[in-house]
């Protein structure tokens, strides 16, 4: 996620330098035939590329506020996830009592439930940028991994193991009944966020008003070329790069929000937020060993 106020134009031109040469080779194309092959037969009306500036727009438009909304979703997604992790862990070291338990098992049970959900997000921020990633293995038991190993979705296969100790618990009447629902509910949220993330990553944005609207950025630089060469001349392949650029950035920009999980600087930052659940988490469990926050690279966004 970008965390400055204002980007470089080096980070624009790198990412577009490409659509860049493709438009000016258009425009120069759209030039040399109009000066050589038309100029003496009829003139382009200019209503062509103000008819297709104002559709372009609408598709533009759309599409960003779609993508907005997409990478929005993701970050309240995941912001529940951070509230709701630090209520597990505090009803883990509150709601549990020993009864009869010694004090280094009942820590090391609590220990536990806290750092499987450390495991578990870990586990899903891997499987939602479709990384290998088996850093969620040094929160688990060897027991736990070895478990693991027979699911192919690992996070949900984590929240089955914590399910089933908040079950023994109940059982060995170590919880009562309104605290087991109570953190109940909350696996219950754990596996509705991991679902509505996992609808966000595996569901694709139509290709059709993508596809659509970059043929439709290039039919309009090429027919206002045509137009404005009639008065610019040779400052006409310029002109029409340079309103053609605007339309490029503006939906560039909003297609790099379609996939908010990516591992880039426009997605939400997993990385960022997966550490401080982590961190918090630790220090609610008094553990030794706390990991230092995620730094912004370059001072310009975090992952």
């Amino acid at each position: 996620m970008l965390i400055v106020t204002n980007i470089r134009l080096s980070r624009i031109l790198r990412n577009t330098w490409q659509i860049d040469i493709i438009m000016i080779l258009s425009c120069t194309a759209a030039y040399l035939v109009r000066e050589f092959l038309i100029k003496h037969h009829f003139e382009l009306p200019s209503i062509i590329p103000t008819v297709l500036g104002t559709a372009i727009a609408f598709f533009v438009g759309f599409n960003n506020n779609q993508a907005y909304d997409r990478w929005w979703e993701a970050r309240k997604i995941w912001g529940a996830l951070v509230n709701d992790s630090r209520s597990w862990a505090r009803c883990v070291t509150t709601y549990i009592t020993p009864e009869g338990a010694g004090d280094s098992e009942f820590t090391a049970l609590k220990n536990s439930m806290v750092r499987r959900h450390i495991a578990f997000l870990y586990a899903l921020k891997a499987n939602l940028r479709g990384a290998i990633d088996e850093t969620y293995h040094q929160y688990l038991s060897d027991e736990d991994v070895l478990e693991l190993k027979a699911h192919t979705n690992v996070p949900n296969a984590i929240l089955t193991l914590q399910s089933r100790d908040l079950q023994n618990l109940s059982k060995k009447d170590m919880i009562d009944g309104f605290r087991f629902m109570e953190m109940n509910q909350l696996l219950i949220k754990f596996s509705d966020e991991m679902g509505m993330s996992e609808r966000i990553k595996n569901t694709i944005f139509p290709t059709t008003y993508n596809y659509f609207t970059k043929v439709f950025i290039w039919l309009f630089v090429v027919s206002l070329t045509l137009v404005i060469s009639q008065h610019a001349g040779l400052w006409s392949i310029f002109l029409g790069w340079l309103v053609g650029f605007v339309y490029v950035s503006t939906q560039i920009n909003g297609m790099s929000l379609v996939n908010p999980f990516e591992n880039n600087s426009s997605a939400i930052p997993l990385n960022q937020i997966t550490r401080t659940i982590e961190i918090n988490l630790l220090e609610m469990i008094g553990a030794d060993k706390i990991p230092k926050p995620v730094k912004p690279i370059n001072g310009e966004y975090i992952l």
